[in-house]
């Protein structure tokens, strides 16, 4: 019996893969500078896990930003597009401008798409295919990293994302084929990966193919057949671990147990049933292991040692213990890194933190967990057997965890709770006499730049070193120049900037009953980009206001309107780690009345548009068609239910970015919002198209710039994305906006940015008055 780890966080322990990158980007640190940190966290990483236990520990799990652009630029497909950067940049340059897009030195390309890895928060950068695509080894990252552990002494097992779910991860970037069609193609390509490996010695491969939890087409499927059966002849001394996570194989599990393959990988977190659907079918081959994905490679919670001996014991019992593997659900990249790190008792109380499990701690959890399979340590006499008991039995029985008043009051919960009063055709009029906007009205999705500044006020208010009122005069006072700069801009409907806000879920979180914080629990969302999600343990509610102060006095400074803004209840849920001992419709429908709640107070405030942002609808969509109709229900309700205790003519925004709408478009409709905000410009309004067939009846605000780059965009490229818009979406029905908050950019392109945008606006006014006059 083996220890099997997926994948392993490669932010570091004190994220300094962001910091490092960011240093980079702005031209202090030099390549080599960067390299090295990447370097140093990698060594790290290898050598915990080899001291705590694993035996199979990966390589190429780790990224300077993305693990699917790390293979695009592996298999050498790379858009057209850089081919000048490519001429003239280092490989990380180039790598980093498919990422962020580039504008220097005469050179000025967008970025690729991004979009949410199944249904998790994390971010990849889109792979591009064209009908003669060609592929060609580019890059030797996965062979140089396995030497560099070979060096260390640490002989690795490589993980490459297998060429079935590489190509569905793409888009086809014109018409006439599919990409599934380019698999003859791409197979060559890891043929000349998988020889290299082999030759510098890899034993174990790791494939990853998460599309097989995903309903697959007769095609699809057999594509993955004629993939394992080839790399089987041509690699026979190769032991290929086939690794699927996220849900169950589904009906693609007859076709799985057919191929050649070492080891099967199974998520047994998310589809704790399929062991028994493999045992049962009989059609397991004699040669082939399984991986037991007993340990949560997603959530914080400690693991049950008790239920996952268990599974094992059933699996060792038909298979033998050689047979068998011990494993995360999935890669630990989900995790936060330690939970060691936590040493400050008031922000995460000894009681909550006795549940909980980081990425170091479950490596330790998979070690234990074999031994204990082993009988190599009496679970009679182990301490750590009696402490996860203890710990886990606590859980249960903590007053922590309850509120009576929370469960009777979305008991209570009525038919007539989650509808507005009146249909929008209704509610429209309304708010354009209330409102009284022009025709393509400007405004930003919510945030403004969080300068060093401003989250050095933040950091000294924390530590004492500014008084409550030193750092609200602070913040009022950035509040306040951000009103003016929009004013002068011209913006229609203006936003406070959020310079109170740590992060959009953790600000909310801070100020809900029910969740708890850590200080170190971060996680990547995407590149630089790190999110420490909050902990919901019990029963939420909403014992104050949270944001109608930071509002009132935005709308204060001016005669023009200003947003409230907000989290939604779906994104609030997916965006934390989220307990696991209720249904996650119940936890979404209690954050749904807290947010209730906070609608109803800023409307009284005298806020009359109020964005309740929603970007994780689309990801919390179960992987399997089959389960969408139930989780729709209730997320969709959950949104209705914090947004419907306005009157008709307070205007409800929603903002969703980096998600594919067209099997969902009706959903989105039965949201309700009065005008909902969405990611368009990284793929060039082509999501547009969906709510243009569907003739969605509500307004909408394409974005038109992509704020995850810092490039800054013409005013002839976003009146161009503007005039596509309006080709397909009535005019009076489109807003100008943004694709997401401004958060994370600089002031200085932030601006220009802002402005070139609110001249496309009204150039776009011009010239539908001109059409009318003629």
């Amino acid at each position: 019996m083996k220890t099997n780890n997926l994948g392993y966080p490669r932010i570091g322990s004190n994220r300094e893969l962001k910091k490092a990158s960011e240093l980079y980007w702005a031209g202090k640190i030099s390549a080599d500078e960067l390299l090295e940190v990447g370097k140093n966290i990698r060594k790290e990483n290898w050598q915990l896990q080899a001291k705590s236990g694993i035996d199979l520990i990966p390589s190429n799990d780790f990224s300077f930003y993305d693990q699917v652009l790390d293979l695009t630029l592996t298999l050498g497909a790379i858009p057209n597009r850089y081919s000048e950067i490519a001429k003239t940049n280092s490989a990380l340059d180039l790598y980093f401008a498919m990422a962020r897009g580039s504008q220097k030195e005469g050179q000025d390309v967008v970025a690729m798409e991004m979009t949410k890895w199944f249904d998790t928060n994390y971010h990849y950068i889109v792979p591009e295919f064209t009908k003669n695509q060609k592929f060609e080894l580019f890059s030797t990252k996965i062979i140089n990293e396995f030497v560099e552990s070979k060096k260390l002494g640490i002989t690795t097992k490589p993980v490459l994302i297998g060429p079935v779910t590489y190509l569905l991860l793409g888009k086809e970037k014109e018409e006439g084929f599919h990409r599934i069609d380019l698999i003859e193609k791409l197979l060559p390509v890891y043929f000349e990966i998988l020889n290299a490996l082999q030759n510098e010695g890899a034993e174990h491969i790791q494939l990853d193919e998460p599309f097989l939890a995903l309903n697959l087409t007769d095609k699809e499927r057999d594509a993955i057949t004629y993939v394992y059966n080839e790399i089987s002849k041509n690699f026979p001394s190769l032991k290929i671990i086939l690794a699927n996570y996220f849900d169950c194989f589904g009906e693609n599990l007859e076709t799985v147990l057919a191929l050649p393959v070492h080891t099967l990988h199974l998520d047994l977190v998310r589809c704790s049933s399929q062991l028994d659907d493999i045992l049962d079918s009989g059609k397991l081959a004699n040669n082939v292991n399984l991986s037991l994905g007993v340990v949560d490679g997603r959530n914080i919670w400690k693991n049950d040692f008790k239920k996952s001996l268990a599974t094992i014991k059933k699996a060792t019992d038909a298979l033998g213990k050689d047979r068998i593997l011990i494993a995360p659900s999935c890669s630990l990249i989900h995790s936060p890194c330690d939970l060691d790190l936590e040493t400050n008792d008031a922000t995460l109380t000894p009681e909550i933190k006795q549940w909980l499990a980081f990425a170091k701690q479950k490596i330790e959890e998979i070690v234990l967990l074999q031994n204990f399979a082993l009988d190599e340590v009496s679970l009679v006499d182990s301490v750590s057997f009696e402490q996860n008991t203890i710990a886990n039995e606590n859980r249960k029985t903590s007053k922590l965890i309850h509120n009576e008043g929370v469960k009777n009051r979305v008991a209570s919960i009525t038919n007539g709770d989650d509808k507005r009063r009146n249909l929008f055709a209704i509610r429209r009029f309304k708010q354009i006499e209330a409102l009284k906007l022009p025709l393509f009205p400007t405004t930003t999705i919510g945030s403004f730049p969080q300068t060093t500044e401003v989250r050095s006020w933040r950091a000294k208010f924390k530590k004492g070193e500014l008084s409550q009122k030193q750092y609200d005069d602070l913040l009022q006072k950035e509040t306040e120049e951000t009103i003016r700069f929009q004013e002068e801009t011209g913006i229609d409907v203006l936003v406070h900037g959020e310079f109170e806000r740590n992060d959009m879920v953790e600000y909310f979180g801070e100020q809900l009953d029910g969740f708890t914080f850590t200080k170190n629990g971060w996680v990547q969302s995407y590149g630089s980009r790190c999110v420490k999600p909050p902990v919901i343990y019990g029963d939420v509610s909403r014992p104050n206001p949270m944001t109608v102060r930071w509002a009132e006095f935005a709308q204060s400074l001016t005669p023009k309107w200003v947003k409230g803004m907000l989290t939604g209840p779906v994104t609030i849920l997916q965006w934390s780690f989220v307990r696991n001992d209720q249904p996650r419709s119940e936890t979404c429908t209690q954050i749904a009345l807290a947010i209730r709640d906070e609608v109803v107070d800023l409307e009284k405030a005298g806020i009359k548009i109020i964005q309740i942002d929603e970007p994780a609808i689309r990801e919390g969509l179960p992987l399997r068609k089959e389960e969408w109709a139930n989780y729709l229900d209730w997320a969709i309700k959950a949104f209705r239910i914090s947004a419907s205790g306005v009157k008709d003519d307070t205007q409800i925004h929603t903002h969703m970015c980096y998600s594919e709408f067209n099997d969902i478009i009706q959903n989105i409709a039965d949201m309700d919002a009065d005008v909902i905000t969405i990611e368009c410009s990284r793929s060039q309004m082509e999501l547009l198209d969906v709510f243009a067939d569907f003739k969605y009846p509500n307004e909408i605000g394409p974005g038109v710039y992509d704020i995850h780059s810092p490039r800054v965009p013409s005013n002839e490229e976003m009146v161009h994305l503007l005039e596509k818009a309006a080709s397909v979406i009535p005019v009076n029905q489109l807003w100008v906006n943004p694709d997401c908050g401004l958060k994370t950019r600089h002031w200085d392109e932030t601006k220009k940015a802002l402005i070139e945008m609110v001249a496309a606006a009204q150039q776009m006014r011009v010239s539908v008055e001109n059409i009318a006059t003629v």
